[in-house]
Parts: structure tokens; sequence; C-alpha cells
């Protein structure tokens, strides 16, 4: 009798709470014949090598720890497979990444990256400060230009807590929505749009909701184009299991990155019609069986 492959997605208190594709996931696979096993990445008593693979779905809160947890994605890597690549959560973890991108030519949102003991340069107009270590908007803030002191503030706050500030200019047509595009394997499976997040000026507001008014998205193929670019400029060869592409548009019109999700993003499996979920199913149990 065969035994059955076990894969792990790795989750959080926070992920079993409000994950609503991890159980779908997990009954997926073992229609498929995987003993799939949702597990808290911090689980004191799991032991990894004996998984096939391992999954990072939804460890959210991992920023809050972002040491500890690279230690983790490392000791996993160690024993099995981990999907995405531990090179890749150690690069994609840290917003750092966007001026890669921008580097090798890729349209993103203009971002100046505020260490401790820097000098505070803010832009023009309306703008936006947040941690350079960070998910869903976590300390992060909207500002008018006349806020000036508040911002200042809010990045001496990020500083002294040990963090990067980042400061981008306020998207002007970020009221059209903002767009994410997801990849599985490497190929477009389903995109979505959601109203803007940072809705109140000067408030930095942990209990809000990360994906306001979402809806089905049909991206355009200068959409596409700028997913591909961004996806192509990842460190590393293999293709990844998922991505999630983050971008609005330009003062332009023209879409911009925003946020390249390759460790833990919300799939938005429950909302691709079916297929979403079957592509998925089938990238793990390979991915498991080739090990």
């Amino acid at each position: 009798m065969s035994v059955a492959i076990r894969v792990a997605l790795a989750t959080s208190a926070m992920g079993r709470r409000w994950d609503v594709d991890l159980p779908r996931m997990v009954a997926a696979l073992r229609e498929r014949g995987v003993d799939a096993v949702p597990v808290a990445w911090d689980a004191d008593d799991f032991d990894w090598s004996q998984c096939a693979a391992v999954v990072i779905r939804s460890t959210w809160g991992y920023a809050d720890r972002w040491p500890e947890y690279l230690a983790w994605v490392d000791a996993v890597a160690a024993v099995t497979r981990i999907d995405n690549p531990a090179e890749v959560v150690r690069w994609n973890t840290d917003k750092r990444y966007l001026r890669e991108l921008a580097d090798r030519g890729v349209p993103v949102v203009p971002t100046r990256f505020v260490a401790s003991g820097e000098d505070v340069v803010l832009p023009e107009g309306p703008f936006v400060v947040k941690p350079a270590v960070s998910a869903g908007a976590r300390d992060s803030a909207r500002y008018a230009e006349h806020h000036h002191d508040l911002a200042v503030r809010h990045i001496t706050a990020l500083h002294a807590a040990g963090a990067t500030a980042m400061v981008q200019p306020y998207l002007s047509r970020i009221d059209e929505g903002e767009r994410a595009l997801v990849f599985l394997g490497g190929a477009f499976s389903h995109a979505m749009r959601k109203g803007p997040v940072l809705t109140d000026v000067g408030v930095v507001d942990n209990d809000r909701a990360a994906h306001p008014g979402l809806a089905p998205h049909e991206p355009s193929a200068a959409e596409l184009d700028l997913a591909a670019a961004a996806l192509a400029a990842v460190p590393g060869q293999d293709t990844h299991l998922y991505a999630r592409v983050d971008m609005a548009l330009g003062d332009d019109g023209s879409p911009v990155v925003m946020e390249l999700e390759l460790v833990e993003p919300n799939l938005f499996i429950t909302h691709s019609g079916g297929h979403g979920l079957r592509r998925f199913t089938d990238l793990v149990h390979q991915r498991a069986v080739a090990g």
C-alpha cells in the first residue's frame, strides 16, 4: 500500500482565522491523494523534514518577527522543498526590491528609502509612508503635503522600531483601483481589482480592510506585460509556484508596480472560477512528487 505524499501548507494564527482559501486548498489536495496539513509556521512540535514539500500560504504577521521568520524559512529549505524558495522569500520580504526592479527598467511607484540617521526628504503633493518590511498596509499612512511634521514623527517611530521607512507619492489615479494579477507556475491565472486602502489622511490604522471593494478584473495588455517584466527580474531560476503582481495606474495612465507578492499573498482562489484551485493543486502535487 502506497503512503500518501505529505505536504504542509504553512499558515499562522491569523491565517487560520482569515485565509478563506486555505481549507479549500487542503481539501482539494486531499482529494488528489495528498496528505495535506495546514500548520502554523512557528509550531514547536511539527517535523517539517517529514514533508515532501512545504508551501508558504498565509504566514501573515511574519513582519513582526522577520529575522525569526527568515531563519525558519532557511531551516525548512535545508530539509525539504519550500515554495516559494528561500532566496526569493528573503529578497521579497524587504521592499527595497522595488529599487532593483526600477534599476532593471521595470516601472514602479517612485520610492525613496529612508534608513535611521538619513535625512528625511518628503515629496511635493500627497504621499505615503510605510515600513520596508510589512504586509497588509500595516504601519502605513497617507499624508497631505502640509502634514510634514506628522509624517516625520511616523518615520521616526519606524526607525525607533528598527525599520527602514519608505516614502512614495500617493498616486492621483488610485481611486480607479489597484490591480492584483495572480500567476500560478509562471502562467497568468486571474486578476482582481480593489479600492484604495489608505483612504484616511494622516492615520495609521492597522485594522483597515486590506482588500476593499474586491471585484474580478480583466487585465490590459500593458498590465500583463508589466507583470511579466517584474517577474523576469526576480532572482533565481526556478519558476515560482505562485506570484501576485500588484499595480495601479500612474499619472499618465500607464500601469506601475506597487508591490510584487511572492511570499504569502492572498491569491483570491475563491474568485478564480475553479480553474485557479485546480491549477494550484496540480502544481503542488507535481512539485511534491518531483522533490
